[in-house]
């Protein structure tokens, strides 16, 4: 009788804690040591360090990714009535923000290759009542910022790029997060650079926004208890940012990493017809936030490969339009059959920077022989 072979992490945050121990215990030691658990030091040390990571002049910490993107939003002053152009095809805090403001989504189809927000459609949904555009660097890749960018001018209309999933991603040589007048990001354990908990970031190049967001995170007060604008109860935890410190030595390495194991990846499932491989754009980097491919009859083939001891996701089964939630809240000047195909399809696979080269391949075996038992008429 053959053995279960042994599974695979989805993403191994027990071994880079492994390598990195020495300097996360001494960063949390530290904070213990000072005892300011809010908006210690480490707050703005971190900040200053990612500003100098991704050139942007302003860097504000948040509690959370969605905190990012609703302080972005409230600093814009988009309130009732407005509407922000974004993807259906995103973790639903994208949009979540947008309604909680009383705002309206406008969503945009996605490119189906990519997944992104398709920038070539983007201008026809621009409205009177625009009040931003928000594209999502999905998967690890940034969106055609430059088109959406150029637009976005012509029309008058500030962008804030979602780049939850590919902090650290090159597009045209300049860092994600810093390729519009904000970027968000997010500290979530799996995302490329995480703590251990949640915390996230916005990044701006105007003084003004950063004085407003640096404002609205505690709770709209501009000096202890004198409160110029309406906030949020958004600082990040000073311990969080001792651990994204203590990542940050290695974070260029663990980058490196993840673009050789996605062209690892990649050569290997050339080989595979029956799975759509993701599509890099020339002049951009990704830094597989999640490795996800295209595949039919998904649920037989997630089944397959956790026989074989595979983990996988789907990063989204349902785009935001589909959602309960949102019916009624939303509107799309265009059909989102981009969207809800690829939602049918997606299928992410193990990534991290500590994958190592065997398990990738035992990985694009299993998967082969899934996909081709799938194809096999029940």
């Amino acid at each position: 009788m053959s053995e279960t072979p042994l599974s695979i992490e989805f993403c191994d945050l027990k071994a880079q804690y492994r390598e990195l121990k020495g300097q996360i215990d001494a960063r949390i030691q530290r904070v213990l040591d000072h005892g300011q658990y809010i908006m210690g030091p480490e707050v703005r040390e971190l900040e200053e360090r990612l500003e100098a990571f991704t050139g942007a002049p302003h860097c504000v910490t948040c509690a959370s990714g969605t905190e990012a993107l609703l302080i972005s939003l409230m600093a814009l002053g988009v309130g009732r009535g407005d509407e922000v152009i974004t993807t259906p095809f995103t973790f639903v805090a994208t949009a979540e923000v947008i309604c909680l403001l009383g705002a309206v989504p406008v969503f945009v189809d996605v490119e189906t290759d990519t997944c992104n927000i398709d920038a070539g459609r983007i201008e026809a949904a621009i409205s009177p009542r625009t009040k931003a555009i928000m594209p999502v660097s999905l998967y690890g890749q940034c969106a055609d910022m430059a088109e959406i960018g150029a637009l976005a001018a012509r029309h008058g209309v500030p962008v804030i790029e979602d780049a939850a999933q590919s902090f650290g991603a090159l597009y045209q040589g300049q860092r994600s997060g810093n390729l519009s007048l904000l970027g968000c990001t997010r500290f979530f354990p799996t995302k490329p650079l995480g703590c251990y908990g949640d915390g996230g970031a916005l990044f701006t190049s105007d003084p003004a926004l950063a004085k407003a967001a640096r404002e609205i995170r505690v709770h709209g007060q501009e000096r202890r208890y004198y409160h110029t604008r309406i906030g949020v109860g958004g600082r990040m935890d000073t311990l969080q940012c001792a651990v994204v410190l203590a990542k940050l030595d290695r974070f260029e390495a663990e980058i490196a990493r993840r673009i050789a194991l996605g062209a690892d990846y990649l050569a290997a499932l050339a080989r595979i017809p029956a799975v759509t491989a993701p599509v890099v754009r020339p002049g951009r980097t990704s830094v597989w936030g999640q490795f996800t491919v295209q595949v039919d009859g998904r649920e037989r083939v997630v089944a397959a490969l956790k026989a074989g001891g595979v983990p996988t996701a789907v990063h989204y089964p349902v785009p935001l339009h589909q959602q309960p939630a949102y019916a009624g809240l939303c509107r799309s000047p265009e059909g989102l059959a981009g969207a809800e195909a690829v939602a049918r399809r997606v299928l992410s696979l193990p990534m991290h920077p500590y994958l190592d080269g065997a398990a990738l391949t035992r990985i694009v075996d299993t998967l082969a022989r899934a996909v081709a038992q799938a194809a096999v008429p029940t």
